[in-house]
Order: structure tokens, then sequence, then C-alpha cells
């Protein structure tokens, strides 16, 4: 049923709700968004070259995370000024990486599930070698998201033809229309292959982590590693639903909604309304992923400390001098045990 101007208008979300939501959002989580990941590419530097198990994209993760909350600044200004005075590109960067971060972040919380998923279950094949592959697929990860992404800014770009003022940036910029059978292709793959697939990973790493804890003879034989790994893998999980699972529940309802087919206006108003809410629970990953690697270890919270930081530096100097090199390597490899 087709639905007149009037109707459009009252089922349409309330601007200045989506505003306020915004803002406050990006407001709230600008601040533990900065210090959390900063602090966590701090501690990733300084021990990077300890451990082998998922520090890699740990590191990734906080890097994409980092990207996104810097745009934040630029963001809230936008949505309380209701002006946007940088022009189109800085407009498109920050509207292209926000979903660079998104789809970045799922890779990257998938390669931590299956890293630490491969390391419980065959703990002596992974090598500097490995490491060294962990690199390589961040590496590639980081262009195929980039690639990806580029339809969102595209899709803005392409639709200037029609008149909008220059003051405009982000959700009020118009899309440009490519068509039914495109838009549902370009959907479904955006769902298929950064939702679905992604998430039925992070399941399979979850359920075969709890199965090895029932398996006794198992290559790792530590149950309180085995523990630390569901502790990790569950985590990412948690995140994962939390942060992005209502924006990929919501992106097709959201783009039926907005081609008009659905006729029901309380329903359009309703899908329209959840779909801000589902991109600022997005947003806020950037927060919740150094939960991942904080509280899900120890030792990530013991090389926090300052003396912490001070023995290990101490130790490496000793080390370096070729004083008892047996028993400092022993030393270094048994307190590197529990490690991310």
């Amino acid at each position: 049923m087709p639905v007149d101007g009037n109707d459009s208008t009252e089922c349409d979300v309330d601007v200045g709700f989506v505003n306020h939501l915004y803002a406050v959002t990006y407001a709230v989580i600008l601040i533990p968004g900065l210090i959390t990941n900063v602090l966590a590419l701090w501690v990733f530097y300084a021990y990077v070259k300890e451990t082998k198990r998922a520090v890699i994209f740990m590191i990734n993760l906080a890097v994409a995370d980092l990207l996104q909350v810097l745009s934040l600044p630029l963001r809230i200004f936008y949505y309380l000024s209701h002006s946007w005075p940088f022009g189109q590109f800085l407009c498109m960067f920050c509207f292209y990486l926000k979903y660079v971060n998104m789809y970045a972040s799922i890779f990257f919380l998938v390669c931590i599930s299956v890293r630490r998923f491969l390391y419980l279950i065959y703990p002596f094949r992974f090598t500097d070698r490995r490491r060294v592959l962990d690199v390589y697929v961040s590496f590639a990860g980081w262009i195929v998201v980039c690639l990806s992404c580029l339809p969102f800014p595209l899709l803005r770009i392409g639709s200037q033809n029609v008149t909008v003022p220059n003051n405009l940036c982000f959700v009020d910029l118009p899309l440009m229309d490519i068509g039914i059978a495109n838009s549902i292709i370009t959907v479904t793959l955006a769902e298929l292959f950064g939702f679905v697939t992604p998430l039925l990973i992070v399941v399979y790493c979850s359920w075969r982590t709890i199965m090895s804890l029932r398996e006794p003879d198992s290559l790792c034989h530590d149950l309180g590693e085995k523990k630390k790994a569901l502790k990790m893998i569950l985590t990412c999980a948690v995140v994962f639903l939390i942060c992005f699972a209502p924006y990929h529940i919501s992106f097709p309802l959201d783009f039926l909604a907005k081609a008009r087919k659905i006729s029901s206006c309380s329903q359009r108003k309703a899908i329209l309304t959840f779909h801000p809410v589902a991109l600022c629970l997005a947003s806020l990953n950037c927060c919740l992923d150094p939960v991942i690697y904080y509280f899900t270890t120890d030792e990530f919270k013991r090389r926090l400390s300052k003396q912490e930081i001070q023995d290990s530096t101490e130790m490496q100097i000793y080390c370096n001098e070729g004083f008892i090199k047996r028993e400092c390597a022993l030393e270094v490899l048994g307190t590197n045990r529990s490690i991310l």
C-alpha cells in the first residue's frame, strides 16, 4: 500500500531524538574509548615479543577502535550544532571510518577467537613464523575491509544530484537510488559476509572450546589454560552479539522501511527509531573491545602495574648483558606461561 506525503512525515523518526542520541552516545564513549585503547596499545607494544597468542590481532583491533574514537569529536560537534563546516571530504572520511571500524572489529574479533582456539587445540604448532602469518592476515584483512566499506560513502557521494545544503553530513545525506534488485544484493552480501559467517565462526570456536574442557587427553593438559581460552572466546562472542547483532538485524529492516516496502506506519516508525539505537550499540565496541584483553586475563592486569614493568625492564637488561642466559631464559619462560 503506498504511503502519502503526510503519512510519510508522521511515520518518520524524530530527528531531534536521533541527534541527541548520537551526541550523548559519542560523548559517553569518547574518553573511555580513547584511554582504554591507547593504554592497550602501550601495553601491547611493550610486551608484543613475549606472546604468540592473538596479540597481533588485538593490536589491530585497538587501532581500529582508536581510529573511530578520534573521529567522535567531529561527530559530536555536528549532532549538537546541526552544522558541518569542515568540508565534504572530511565528512565522507569520518562517515567511512565508522563502517571500517565496525567491520574491522568484526574481522579481528573472529581472528582472536580462531587464534585462541587453535592455540588451545594445537599448542605446539604456533611459533614465531606463525606470528608473522598473523601480520599477513591482518594486512589482508585491512585491505578487504577498506575496499568492502567503500560503497557506504560512495552511495552518499553519488546522490549529490539531489539538492542538499552543504552543511549536512552523515545520516542526513541522501542515499543514491541503485534500484531494488541491486539494493537487495548489496544488503544480502553485507549480512552474509559481514555478520552471519563471522558469527558462525565465533560460535563454532566457542562450542569446540567448551567441548575441549571435557577431553582429558587433549594436547593441552592445563585446565586453567582451557578456561582462560574459553573466557576470552566467549567474551569475543558477547561483545560481537551486543555491538553488532542489533545493527545487522535492523539493517535490512531499515532498508525496507526507507524504501517504503513496509506499509504499516507504526512498524516503519519503530524500525527507523531502532536503527539509530543499533548504530549506537555498534559504536560501543570501542569501549567493550578492551574488555577482551583486560578482564579475560590476569596477566594483562599484572603487566599494567608499575612494578611489573620495572621488573621486566631490569630482567631484559640482565639478559642482554649475558649473565646466566639459561637461567634468565627459563625465568622469562616461566613468567610468561599465562599469556594473552
